[in-house]
């Protein structure tokens, strides 16, 4: 079975309790549809299992087929230098068909970010070295499709719905003895 080669750390994008018995890291695509329907899967997960979740996001662009993956990817990553990770983040999955370098621009001024900070972290070297880094950890973690999901350190291999990942999570919290 596939394990997640990079363990998470403060360099993650994550929600939740840090020391929350159950965590869930999804590598995703912005522009992926498959993504786009685990996307309200996963806040249900959240809102169900609440402080016995840690949710971490990390970026797996294929900018082969996705046109704006990378550029999705980093811009959401320029929002987390501003605190706004997560608003941009559900942004781009609740407005997929619409994601374009002018509407990720339009979003970002309508969280009040600072423009010329934002624009500059885009196009920042580290920024994409993170998004480039997401992507290698996930291809080490044997991250073949997207949406990925590890379940404390063990990949997936389910189909990415509510009720498969309800049920293997519900199974985890029953043998540790934390339902």
């Amino acid at each position: 079975m596939a394990t997640l080669r990079i363990p998470v750390s403060e360099q993650d994008n994550r929600q939740g309790n840090n020391s929350a018995p159950l965590v869930l890291v999804e590598y995703g695509d912005y522009q992926c549809p498959h993504c786009g329907k685990a996307y309200p899967v996963v806040k249900k997960l959240q809102e169900e299992f609440g402080e016995n979740l840690r949710f971490v996001f990390r970026n797996f662009a294929l900018t082969k087929i996705h046109p704006y993956a990378f550029l999705a990817a980093v811009s959401s990553e320029a929002a987390a230098k501003q605190n706004a990770f997560w608003e941009m983040h559900d942004w781009l999955f609740e407005n997929q068909a619409h994601i374009t370098p002018g509407n990720i621009k339009a979003f970002a001024e309508s969280l009040n970010l600072n423009m010329d900070q934002f624009k500059q972290d885009q196009e920042s070297e580290t920024l994409k070295n993170k998004v480039e880094a997401d992507f290698m950890g996930g291809m080490r973690s044997g991250v073949n499709a997207t949406p990925s999901f590890f379940i404390n350190g063990e990949k997936f291999e389910g189909p990415a719905v509510h009720i498969t990942l309800r049920s293997v999570l519900k199974n985890i919290l029953d043998q540790t003895g934390n339902l």
